[in-house]
């Protein structure tokens, strides 16, 4: 959320956050502004929702969704600067963060690449060891914050599909988003209740979920949160 620019409106933000329990937070790099974050802040603050970090790339051209050729000095130190901006927004405007998700090719790569990885989970760690790292299920991300002692949550995604080895379908490739609402709450009943998920190959992939993970940007986005939240709450599953 907050992926917007000044003069510009939330779009759907608002909206969505009635039917979530914390949000994922533009710090600026790939989306987002001092303005527009401070009122994502400060909506999400009296929503009483938990308050994420979302670094990416150097990237706003891109939306942060480019690989990056970044050694992990360089990773380890922007998303240091990302998050403790986005810790003292929150901090000042009566919240506090919770947690740090990596946003698009940042995400992507920290999934399959172990020093790229880690150097997330060294700054996370090194500005507040309390604080949760959202990761890919069964990813890098998840192992490395894990070995240094952070806290984790296993992410799944509601509105993307999954490749065999568990990774998610390119934004590239055909069908790599759900646009249909009932395969996206077919979906997340899958992987909550059985913990695994059907690849676009048809296999049976076995993962972890503790976070469902719905884009802010999708033009299904509230639809989805509201008829995932339903459809969860009336199985006696608790969001929050």
């Amino acid at each position: 959320m907050g992926e917007s620019y000044g003069a510009w409106r939330m779009g759907d933000d608002d909206r969505l956050m009635d039917f979530v329990s914390s949000v994922n937070i533009a710090c600026g790099f790939h989306a987002g502004d001092p303005s527009t974050i401070r009122r994502t802040v400060e909506t999400a603050v009296g929503k009483h929702l938990k308050l994420g970090a979302h670094p990416s790339y150097p990237d706003r051209q891109g939306f942060g969704r480019r690989e990056m050729a970044l050694s992990a000095a360089e990773i380890f130190d922007f998303v240091l600067y990302q998050v403790a901006a986005l810790k003292g927004l929150c901090e000042a405007l009566g919240g506090r963060l919770h947690h740090v998700k990596p946003h698009g090719a940042l995400y992507n790569d920290a999934a399959k690449q172990s020093e790229k990885a880690a150097a997330i989970a060294e700054a996370v760690k090194k500005i507040d060891s309390e604080l949760i790292v959202y990761g890919l299920s069964g990813s890098r991300l998840i192992t490395e914050a894990e070995k240094i002692g952070l806290r984790t949550a296993s992410e799944v995604f509601a509105d993307r599909t999954y490749q065999p080895d568990a990774s998610l379908t390119p934004r590239r490739l055909e069908n790599a988003l759900i646009e249909d609402d009932r395969k996206a709450v077919s979906q997340v009943m899958e992987m909550v209740f059985e913990q695994r998920v059907t690849a676009l190959s048809g296999e049976i992939v076995p993962l972890r979920a503790e976070t469902i993970c719905i884009h802010g940007d999708g033009p299904h986005a509230v639809e989805f949160a509201r008829l995932i939240s339903s459809s969860l709450t009336a199985r006696g599953v608790a969001i929050q």
